[in-house]
Formats: C-alpha cells, structure tokens, sequence
C-alpha cells in the first residue's frame, strides 16, 4: 500500500512502519501548531486539522497526520507541548514527577481521499523521580521534540507506567486511528 506518514516523529513511524512496511515518512512545513483557545483536547485536535488542511495534493493512498500533547497536572485545561531547550524539558519533568498527567493524541487518516479522525487520551503515572534519574533522563536527550518532555517507549518507560487508555495513544497515534489502520493493514 502506498502509504504516507506526515510527521518527523521517529516514534509514530516505529508504530505505524510494521503494518506498511513501504511507508514514506516526511513531516509537513509550515504548519501552525500554535495552540489555540479552548481544552487540551481541542487544542490537539486544532492542531491535527491544520495538518490535514495542509497535505498537498499527492497519489498516496493513505496519509497519516498526528499531534500529541499533555494536558498541565496542575491545571488541565492547559497544554504542555515540546520542551524549547534543556532546562525547559526539566521544568516540564519537575512539574510530572510523582503525579498523574492526561497525554492527548488527535490523528487524521485520509483513506481513498476521504478523511477519519479521532482524539483520545490516555493517562500515565510518573513516579517521584530522584535527582540521579532525573539527569539521566535529561542527559539521554529522549526529549527532545516529545511531548511533555519524555518518551513512554524510551529512558521514560523504566519510570512511567499507563493507567488508562491505550500506549498508542501517549506514543503519538490515537488507540482508534491505531485500530483502524491495523484493520486496513490486515485487509489489503
């Protein structure tokens, strides 16, 4: 299938390569992933469409496009992007260690030039990390250009642990869009 994931996210295309082994992976320029007014959920969702909106023409089949963020802990109705540099993703490590947090994912699939959405969360628990960990988690680099500042399937994952929804979902791809495309995957 000729298959095109719209993302740079070395993690989605971890998760998505394995159903369409041809996939072309190539994030999208120039897409405004400022968030806008309004809950966490419409936030990523926004976000989503505006990648959508963006796809060029293109014979690919099937086009993949993804945000992920974090709703805050402290207060959910704001959203925790990508960490700017280093001391930003230990703010963001700071603020998660030792709580509960909602990872948010909205994926748009367009099959056969007609458009599926879903945006979904999930919650994860992360412990109270100690000071030694917490530098290893930062040293490693692993968040860099993720959500939150970590990576539940890298250096994170010894640490956090998912407490609802689907690891699909805190990885970058909707559980739904997951399904779907496993689905699609299956039957063509």
């Amino acid at each position: 299938m000729d298959a095109w994931l719209a993302s740079n996210s070395p993690r989605r295309y971890a998760l998505i390569q394995p159903l369409f082994p041809d996939l072309h992976h190539a994030g999208l320029d120039g897409v405004d992933e400022t968030p806008p007014l309004g809950t966490v959920g419409e936030q990523v969702s926004t976000i989503c469409h505006r990648k959508a909106d963006a796809v060029p023409d293109t014979t690919h089949s099937l086009v993949i496009v993804a945000d992920t963020m974090l709703s805050d802990p402290d207060e959910h109705s704001l959203s925790m992007g990508k960490p700017r540099d280093l001391a930003h993703a230990a703010t963001m490590l700071l603020r998660l260690s030792g709580r509960l947090h909602q990872v948010w994912s909205a994926t748009a699939v367009r099959w056969n030039g007609v458009w599926h959405r879903w945006c979904e969360s999930a919650v994860v628990s992360i412990p109270e990390l100690t000071a030694d960990q917490m530098d290893a988690l930062l040293t490693s680099n692993s968040w860099v250009g993720k959500a939150g500042g970590y990576d539940l399937a890298g250096p994170m994952g010894e640490h956090a642990r998912l407490v609802e929804g689907d690891e699909s979902t805190v990885l970058g791809i909707a559980g739904g869009a997951m399904e779907f495309l496993e689905v699609l995957a299956s039957t063509v």
